[in-house]
């Protein structure tokens, strides 16, 4: 249920509070895919109307976390392997992109957020944290979206955001990860467009391989990232 703070918040739509609500349980395994959504039942739930429900829903489904059920409300989706082919294919060329432009715009004051969530991941990990780990490395990645500083790219990269933040959470390999995240950092902070774009590249293809061919409905198990030699 949304907290009091939550539902009070009259600087924040409810809708998103509720579609950040729903995105977490479904990024975290409380909704595996093919679990059914029904409005009447979450308004309940969180002590809501269903229109804020409904567009929250309205919202995942864009995003492509949820889709219909043929006149029967609403379901978490699975992703094929071709999904997961495509998802990269897209993704890689546009994150390469976003890296270009961060190194050419970051400020100081950029950099030094990049490197506080980096930071934080490191603490969460530490304390066995895993969950916030990965929201900090999730966040890493909008981060450097957003100081990119392109509204196309954004544009092009928000309805994509949700299903990759959703593979992303089955890395196992978190410390691999977070020095994956650290030489991505250095490569944006050096200022060479050259060098970031091709850090970027590599960090994406390492992602892309350590997904099975096959994945079913589902997210696929994981397999480590693989270290350089």
């Amino acid at each position: 249920m949304l907290t009091a703070e939550d539902t009070n918040n009259t600087d924040r739509p409810l809708r998103e509070s509720v579609r950040d609500t729903l995105r977490s349980r479904i990024f975290e395994g409380h909704y595996a895919p093919g679990t059914r959504l029904v409005e009447r039942d979450l308004a309940a739930e969180f002590n809501v109307s269903r229109l804020p429900i409904r567009e929250a829903l309205r919202m995942l489904r864009q995003e492509g976390l949820i889709r219909d059920r043929a006149g029967r409300g609403s379901e978490v989706s699975g992703l094929s392997a071709k999904d997961v082919e495509d998802l990269f294919d897209v993704r890689q060329s546009l994150e390469v992109l976003a890296c270009r432009l961060a190194a050419k715009r970051a400020t100081a004051e950029d950099l030094h957020h990049l490197e506080g969530l980096l930071d934080q991941a490191e603490k969460f990990l530490a304390k066995g944290s895993i969950l916030e780990a990965h929201r900090a490395n999730s966040e890493f990645h909008d981060a450097i979206t957003r100081i990119a500083n392109n509204d196309f790219l954004r544009s092009a990269l928000e309805p994509l955001q949700g299903r990759m933040h959703w593979l992303f959470r089955h890395v196992s390999d978190l410390p691999e990860l977070i020095r994956e995240h650290r030489e991505l950092y250095a490569a944006i902070a050096s200022g060479d467009p050259d060098r970031a774009a091709h850090q970027s590249a590599s960090h994406v293809s390492k992602y892309r391989d350590q997904f099975p061919e096959e994945t079913g409905a589902g997210v696929p198990e994981p397999r480590k990232l693989r270290k350089k030699p």
